[in-house]
């Protein structure tokens, strides 16, 4: 473990985006946050995942100083967002959507830092083949769709589904490597010099 201060906050429990960060060599600290992640009215999805990172970041900005970095992640298919499985049907009624089809993942990130903010967007195509009922009862039973944007993880059993991809894994798994680099880069957050001791 490393013996540096940490340069960022995540706001996020998530330990998948706390891998990513954690890959790049970046020392950080993370808490959730408690935000409304309803979907309002005639909000387009990209415009939705980039209010909630901005708004997960300001709630985590509020009582720490520093730079905050924040994400949020929705699966679209026929334009309609699919957020976390509430229940097994809703979470298999998903699966059957996704089935055979391709949908988009979108991944908004912020970064606060400074009396500055910034932030980006990743939308990332993803083909899925078929999925029989009895897997995705089983996949459901794994225990693994329960938190996840469109019921799956990529990085998971998901990822057996997966028939192809378009864009940034990364930012379906849920932070976009690329994107947070450069907000990060703004910030004076060198990543690669950093990784390289410099």
């Amino acid at each position: 473990m490393s013996n540096r201060a940490p340069v960022l906050h995540l706001a996020s429990a998530s330990p998948r985006r706390a891998a990513i960060l954690e890959s790049l060599g970046i020392v950080f600290t993370a808490a959730g946050v408690d935000i409304d992640e309803r979907h309002r009215q005639q909000e387009s999805a990209d415009a939705m995942v980039l209010r909630l990172a901005v708004e997960k970041a300001a709630a985590a900005r509020s009582n720490r100083s520093g730079p905050v970095l924040a994400a949020d992640t929705v699966v679209v298919v026929d334009s309609e967002v699919l957020g976390k499985p509430r229940h097994q049907d809703e979470a298999l009624a998903m699966l059957a959507r996704l089935s055979g089809r391709r949908h988009r993942v979108m991944t908004g990130v912020a970064l606060h830092w400074d009396g500055n903010q910034r932030t980006a967007l990743s939308v990332t195509e993803v083909t899925f083949r078929n999925i029989s009922p009895d897997e995705a009862l089983a996949y459901w039973q794994s225990g693994e769709p329960g938190d996840k944007a469109g019921a799956y993880a990529i990085q998971g059993l998901g990822g057996a589904f997966v028939e192809s991809i378009s864009g940034s894994y990364t930012g379906v798994v849920g932070l976009p490597v690329f994107e947070t680099v450069a907000l990060l880069n703004m910030a004076g957050i060198d990543v690669i010099k950093s990784a390289a001791g410099s």
